[in-house]
């Protein structure tokens, strides 16, 4: 037993290191409180060194303490998609203005930050249901403080309210769902329950109530409607930072989490009449309708809103939303050529999407202003972040030769393939819709011009910021040309993961 949990904590290692690193910051940040860069630098340092041990983790598909948290490709993709994210947004925070203006303690938003990435890191490998519940709790707690951090801002304390109330709503049906499966089944392990269900014995309206209020927890983090009410006024009142980590990073612990949930407990181990890669559902509750239905509300609600949005961190709150419907497709697909489209389409949409954000707050700094009005001539004034958010805005709505193209193309492949074509001429309806409040921001950028001198003149960007926007932009040309490597690595990721 004591040479099992050693082990078990030897593969634990990328956590570890984020707790201690969690703690370590905490006290460096009472010992220098006048120095926030600090802390900023043991966040950093602790964030690189997980991520070198999930790279060591590469090849293993193993559950540790009991089953209650996998060790496999799947998890390692989804932990490199958060500790980049984190990487980056404490990139960005060192240079935001919003966050340096007033007098706070800038050295417990940089520990938060660690434990926020440490609580998505816990969902992308959680296999028990209390670890799943444990770990989007932890993650929503550092949330919650985050989104209000900038309390002196008028919207900064209703956004972190918000998303208070809306969280404990979610966390709490949740929470109903799984005491429900652990009733029915008398077990919180996923495959357990697997191994339960399959035998046919539990009701299929009670496990159907079970999966829906579970859905619930996480539609919350993914963003995806009807559970969507938060994201807009949260992305808004959050700082800049925090707005672009959220729209990533809580993406991704959620996906992961979620899939790992669906995949785990419905799985049907009898089918094994289906071609390689393929895998069914158990009867009783047909949950991939379910998701096929919130997929199409959240894209379409996403893009049709978005229309609307004068101020661009709610245009791309909404834009995230729509963004969570697409990759809700290739959770339906049900095959390993579906889930390997979302993990291609993360990858993507980290670089595009952080690389949106880093341009709003860029631009924010120097003109004081998020509105889409107030970017009238930004392509004159400043021709490489205009040039820059051109080519990021193209990606998210998915067109060639961008990387937002290359993960949009897998997603509609995967659905053609599965004889899912209502869903994917959905989605490409809908990505034609967003490609009207796209253009809305690129036409004030370059055909129409401010009228006031002073906001005619250059905006001159540091060249860390430019050397932060190069490091985003290349690899959204670069994979948009060639992207073998990285829908190989995805493939492997879902080739040995799910199996009971």
């Amino acid at each position: 037993m004591p040479e099992q949990l050693l082990g078990d904590i030897t593969k634990f290692l990328p956590e570890i290191t984020l707790t201690v690193m969690f703690l370590v910051a905490i006290c460096a940040d009472l010992m220098f409180r006048k120095s926030p860069q600090i802390v900023a630098g043991i966040t950093l340092t602790g964030l690189i060194l997980s991520g070198a041990f999930v790279l060591n983790q590469s090849g293993m598909n193993e559950s540790i303490f009991g089953n209650m948290i996998a060790v496999d490709p799947f998890a390692v993709f989804f932990k490199v998609i958060i500790l980049m994210s984190a990487i980056f947004v404490i990139v960005f925070s060192l240079s935001s203005v919003e966050l340096q203006t007033a007098s706070r303690r800038l050295g417990e938003y940089y520990s938060l930050l660690g434990g926020l990435a440490l609580g998505m890191m816990l969902m992308a490998g959680a296999s028990n249901l209390l670890m799943m519940y444990l770990a989007i709790e932890l993650s929503s707690v550092s949330s919650y403080i985050l989104a209000g951090f900038t309390k002196e801002a008028p919207d900064s304390s209703e956004a972190s309210l918000k998303y208070v109330i809306y969280g404990g709503l979610s966390s709490g049906l949740m929470l109903y769902g799984i005491s429900i499966i652990y009733g029915l089944t008398g077990s919180l392990d996923i495959y357990e329950i697997n191994h339960v269900l399959a035998q046919g014995s539990v009701s299929g309206s009670a496990l159907a109530i079970a999966g829906i209020l579970t859905l619930v927890g996480f539609g919350y983090k993914i963003s995806a409607v009807p559970f969507h009410f938060w994201t807009p006024d949260v992305y808004e009142g959050s700082p800049i930072t925090i707005t672009a980590f959220l729209s990533v990073a809580s993406k991704a612990g959620g996906f992961a989490v979620m899939i790992r949930f669906f995949k785990g407990v419905f799985i049907d181990p009898s089918a094994t009449h289906l071609p390689e890669g393929m895998w069914a559902s158990l009867s009783g509750f047909e949950w991939y309708h379910v998701v096929a239905a919130i997929s199409v509300v959240t894209m379409t609600l996403g893009n049709l809103v978005a229309l609307w949005q004068d101020n661009m961190k709610r245009l791309l709150a909404y834009s995230s939303i729509a963004h969570a419907g697409y990759m809700l497709m290739g959770v339906v697909v049900l095959s390993n050529e579906g889930l390997a489209a979302i993990l291609v389409y993360f990858m993507v949409y980290l670089f595009m999407n952080l690389g949106a954000f880093y341009i709003v707050m860029v631009i924010a700094n120097k003109t004081g202003s998020e509105d889409v009005e107030d970017y009238k001539g930004i392509g004159k004034r400043a021709p490489f972040l205009g040039v820059a958010l051109t080519v990021f805005l193209i990606s998210l709505t998915g067109l060639p030769p961008t990387a937002g193209f290359i993960g949009k193309l897998y997603l509609f492949a995967a659905l053609l393939n599965s004889g899912w074509i209502w869903l994917a001429i959905v989605g490409a309806l809908n990505s034609v819709i967003s490609l009207y409040y796209y253009a809305k921001v690129l036409r004030n950028m370059y055909l129409r011009s401010e009228a006031s001198e002073k906001k005619t003149e250059m905006i001159d960007i540091p060249r860390v910021q430019v050397a932060t926007v190069l490091v985003l932009l290349v690899p959204v040309i670069a994979l948009g040309l060639y992207f073998t490597p990285l829908v190989e690595m995805a493939q492997a990721s879902v080739k040995m993961f799910g199996s009971p």
